[in-house]
């Protein structure tokens, strides 16, 4: 039997059948919703290619198409997504939402509150009044919203936007760094400089929110070198250390100025080889906190005019990690989610580590083999203790259901350890920035809504 999802055409899966299988073995299912067009106020990147369809992407990109077919409408997406993954047979209840295609927060406000509401009012199944009303609904809906994350320019992101952002339920922030060097910021027209990026950093952690980074190997005026150096600064200097990194080397895109440049014998960028050396280095440096979400862009390859088009590079560059046997802090290779076989005697690991003028302790349940079970992470500036994170990996478990290692108790372990740092350290109180469909959980242990946290007092 063929079933039609948007764009896509595909076999049902048998009854036992889970397509795609890896989608939710973080835990969660992700949701990636476009936004409609929009040019950026700054120019034009260097890199980026115009092509009027959202910033960065090509008309044939998968979430573009999706998108595009729905006319860019938030909650048909949500809807078209959710489908899918229920005819993949994957759990649809913890959702984690990717706002992705441009930066949202530059898009008027009234257009801003609107598209939220959309995704909360197709994840809940009805149309609610307000944006309010939407989000008390969906603590208790089917398919909650555990996680929401907006990616924005490091220069559009003020104390302001964080405020809205928290409105929005938002907990993690994707933040466009590229490189730290205000040389190539100018360079390719990046249209801000490396003083954003500290000072986007600084006040998203202390609002609490989870941050990544994009980084772009091989982007013009770097060589490898110089993208080792700067990878290097960013885990060394308290300024930056973000928690996840998207690393995405440089690719000559059709309808791009860079094209320009290469077919001038102005840019070449990397081969296949010299960003699998140039990534297996960078892997060796990512510290035990943070976590690499992805490596290489899904770039259809009749768009690419010069780089590789091996979007699944980061499967080859694993497997040779494997087979010589080097061993990697990073998050994503540890979970136990992509283990075969793991050792079940568990042991809580703690890291304390100082960044942007507050001490970051790194919470981690592990097994003899380092591999990672569930993380969680609180930061603690002038005496105010803020849970930034709380994950339990392994396969995507139904809400009051086991699997795997999900709800069997290690979010509460971690939560106590992280209120009795808290206690030690002298706060009084202890926040926690929570999904909207994870408020219940953390109502069930003595947290209650205080504007866009759960609190608790100590």
């Amino acid at each position: 039997m063929e079933r039609s999802f948007g764009e896509y055409k595909m076999l049902a899966p048998k009854s036992n059948e889970v397509r795609k299988p890896s989608k939710t073995m973080a835990g969660v299912t992700p949701v990636a919703v476009m936004l409609p067009p929009k040019k950026c106020k700054h120019g034009t990147c260097l890199f980026c290619p115009s092509l009027n369809v959202p910033q960065s992407y090509t008309p044939e990109s998968p979430a573009v198409l999706r998108a595009k077919m729905l006319n860019y409408d938030a909650g048909k997406q949500v809807q078209s997504r959710l489908e899918a993954y229920e005819a993949m047979h994957h759990p649809t209840d913890k959702i984690e939402i990717i706002i992705m295609g441009g930066t949202f927060l530059s898009y008027p406000l009234s257009f801003q509150y609107k598209f939220i509401k959309e995704i909360y009012d197709a994840l809940n199944g009805r149309k609610s009044k307000s944006l309010n009303e939407a989000k008390k609904i969906n603590q208790t809906a089917k398919n909650r919203c555990v996680a929401l994350c907006i990616e924005t320019r490091p220069d559009v992101c003020s104390q302001e936007d964080i405020t809205r952002m928290l409105n929005f339920g938002c907990t993690r922030v994707e933040l466009g760094v590229q490189a730290i060097d205000n040389k190539i910021y100018k360079k390719v027209n990046r249209g801000h400089e490396v003083k954003d990026v500290i000072q986007a950093t600084s006040r998203l952690r202390d609002a609490g929110f989870k941050i990544g980074y994009h980084i772009m190997p091989g982007i013009p005026g770097s060589n490898p070198k110089k993208d080792i150096s700067m990878f290097q600064r960013i885990f060394n200097d308290s300024r930056f250390k973000p928690d996840q990194l998207k690393i995405y080397p440089c690719q000559v895109i059709q309808g791009s100025k860079l094209e320009e440049e290469y077919w001038k014998g102005k840019y070449k960028p990397y081969s296949k080889q010299t960003i699998k050396e140039l990534i297996i280095k960078m892997l060796k440096i990512v510290p035990g906190y943070c976590r690499v979400m992805r490596i290489m862009r899904e770039i259809p390859p009749r768009f690419l005019v010069a780089g590789t088009t091996r979007i699944d590079l980061r499967k080859d560059i694993e497997q040779e990690i494997r087979n010589k046997g080097i061993k990697l802090n990073e998050i994503r290779f540890r979970e136990i989610g992509f283990q075969k076989n793991a050792d079940n005697k568990l042991e809580l690991r703690i890291t304390k580590y100082k960044a942007s003028e507050g001490d970051e302790y790194f919470l981690e349940v592990v097994n003899n083999d380092n591999v990672l079970f569930g993380l969680l992470r609180l930061r603690i500036k002038d005496k105010l203790a803020i849970i930034r994170e709380l994950h339990v990996y392994g396969k995507s478990a139904e809400l009051g259901k086991q699997a795997g290692y999900q709800h069997k108790g290690l979010g509460k372990w971690l939560m106590n350890e992280a209120e009795q740092i808290a206690k030690k350290e002298k706060a009084n109180k202890i926040l926690v920035i929570s999904g909207v469909g994870v408020r219940e959980y953390y109502m069930k242990r003595g947290y209650k809504l205080d504007g866009a946290y759960m609190l608790k007092k100590l």
